[in-house]
């Protein structure tokens, strides 16, 4: 010890030791089924056949019809078809270069809803994807439809109509629409110039969905999974509370309420809808939460940071609000078979059980922006540590 220092310490400033530099470490919540070798159950199971059922039914209600899966997929094929054709042999049409064509988002993963009849596909392309080479491949591809179609007996309003958006263009009929997003390979993204190309975010957004399909089609294929994700779609829905939920946090969520756990094996549908509530309830998707990381993005990037800071109060309260419900058996009111969304927002009694919507916890700073307090928050969060930020095609 040299003249009150400590040898090999950092030498203090003004005789002041510098403030000791926290390291963020996030939680997991409470899970009582990764738990319940540690605190197992001292009532019986209780009988949950009759809920089992309902969230059967409510799937059975919510799936689309053998007709409309039939309209979806009769659409997808013909612009798929074309697509293809223009990645193979493009002819004349030489206004941008078509590298690859994916089918995305729910058509593709198994859990589109009822009367949702949008199935979305990506087109990236090899150049630069400028706002004119949007419009002309979308004419080129109306175009190759009518020829392709000549030969075809076309049904009642079986003709295509043509909309060109901020992301790609829509092909629809009656029936069905496939929107057709563009990408561009990812070594273009930095040439991007605002002025002249397609936005960059909604680039990198459609290349996200691609992954994220294919993450799903090799991890998430069970049934029971498409059916838990079909319930919790109509929930966001629903409920305002739940509606910054992206699909794609859904698909994780449901993913990770069915398979993980002790056996691995799949839950049975009752004890993973639970199992949801419970755990937003516990603080998931709330701040400090190591929640769920993006198992397709690098830098462990947890998936509810996309969301602010009162997004996240909101769907916590909701959820435990909800979560009370379901405990005194009032499913019926949360899956829709009955009443209304007014059980977060009023008082509701349940075999003589009072429950009371909760309050949220989050107040917005007066002094502070809230943008301000989140990047403050991210930047504490993110300081030790890679912590950090969707399939925004739905």
């Amino acid at each position: 010890m040299v003249r009150g220092v400590l040898r090999g310490s950092r030498p203090m400033r003004g005789g002041i030791r510098p403030p000791f530099k926290k390291t963020f470490v996030p939680r997991h919540p409470f899970d009582l089924t990764l738990t319940e070798v540690v605190f197992p159950k001292v009532s019986p199971v209780v009988d949950d056949s009759a809920l089992t059922a309902a969230l059967l039914k409510r799937n059975q209600d919510l799936s689309p019809s053998p007709t409309e899966q039939a309209a979806i997929g009769n659409l997808v094929t013909k612009v798929q078809v074309v697509l293809d054709n223009l990645v193979v042999a493009p002819g004349d049409f030489n206004t941008c270069q078509l590298e690859e064509v994916r089918q995305v988002g729910s058509f593709k993963k198994g859990t589109i809803l009822s009367g949702n009849n949008v199935a979305d596909v990506v087109v990236i392309l090899k150049t630069l994807p400028t706002k004119e080479a949007c419009e002309a491949l979308a004419k080129k591809v109306e175009a190759d439809l009518k020829t392709n179609m000549k030969t075809e007996v076309l049904a009642k309003g079986e003709q295509h109509t043509l909309e060109i958006h901020d992301r790609g263009f829509d092909v629809s009929n009656s029936q069905a629409r496939v929107r057709i997003l563009i990408a561009t390979l990812p070594q273009n993204l930095r040439k991007l110039e605002p002025e002249i190309h397609m936005d960059h975010k909604l680039m990198q957004s459609h290349l996200a969905a691609i992954r994220h399909t294919r993450w799903f089609e090799e991890n998430a294929h069970h049934s029971s999974i498409k059916v838990l994700i079909r319930i919790l779609k109509d929930l966001t829905k629903r409920f305002d509370a739940f509606s910054p939920l992206s699909s794609w946090m859904l698909d994780l969520i449901a993913h990770l309420a069915i398979m993980n756990n002790p056996s691995r094996q799949a839950l049975p549908i009752n004890l993973a809808f639970r199992r949801v509530f419970q755990l937003l309830s516990a603080g998931l998707f709330l701040p400090g939460s190591a929640g769920i990381t993006d198992p397709t993005e690098p830098g462990h990037i947890r998936v509810h940071t996309a969301m602010t800071l009162e997004q996240q109060d909101v769907c916590c309260y909701t959820a435990q609000t909800l979560l009370r419900v379901l405990a005194h058996g009032g499913y019926k009111h949360i899956l829709g078979l009955e009443g209304n969304t007014s059980i977060v927002r009023e008082m509701s009694v349940w075999n003589g059980v009072v429950v009371s919507p909760l309050k949220p916890v989050y107040e917005k700073p007066t002094d502070k922006k809230e943008g301000d307090l989140e990047e403050d928050i991210e930047m504490i969060e993110n300081d030790n540590e890679d912590v950090g930020s969707d399939d925004a095609t739905e």
